[in-house]
C-alpha cells in the first residue's frame, strides 16, 4: 500500500497528469491538423468553383467572338465578291 503524504500525493497527481497528456496529445494534435487541412480544402474548393465559373464565362465569350468573326468574314467576302462582279460587268 502507498502511504499518502504530501510528496507522494503530488507525485501521483503529476504522474496521472503526465500519463493523461501522453495519451491525449496525439488525439488533440490530429484533431487540430484535420481542422486546418479541412479549412484549406474548403478554401481551395471555393477557388476551384470560382475558376470553373470564370471558365464558363470565358468559353461563352470565345463562342460569341467566333460567331461575330464568322459573320464579319462572310460580310467581307460578300462585299469583295460584289465589288468584283461590278468591276467585271
Amino acid at each position: 500500500m502507498i502511504k499518502l503524504n504530501s510528496r507522494n500525493s503530488l507525485l501521483i497527481v503529476f504522474g496521472t497528469l503526465l500519463l493523461t497528456l501522453i495519451l491525449f496529445f496525439p488525439k488533440i494534435f490530429l484533431a487540430n491538423n484535420i481542422y486546418y487541412v479541412s479549412k484549406d480544402i474548403n478554401k481551395l474548393y471555393a477557388h476551384y468553383i470560382s475558376l470553373k465559373e470564370e471558365n464558363k464565362f470565358l468559353a461563352q465569350q470565345l463562342e460569341d467572338m467566333k460567331f461575330k468573326n464568322q459573320i464579319e468574314d462572310s460580310l467581307i467576302i460578300y462585299s469583295i465578291e460584289e465589288a468584283y462582279d461590278k468591276n467585271n460587268n
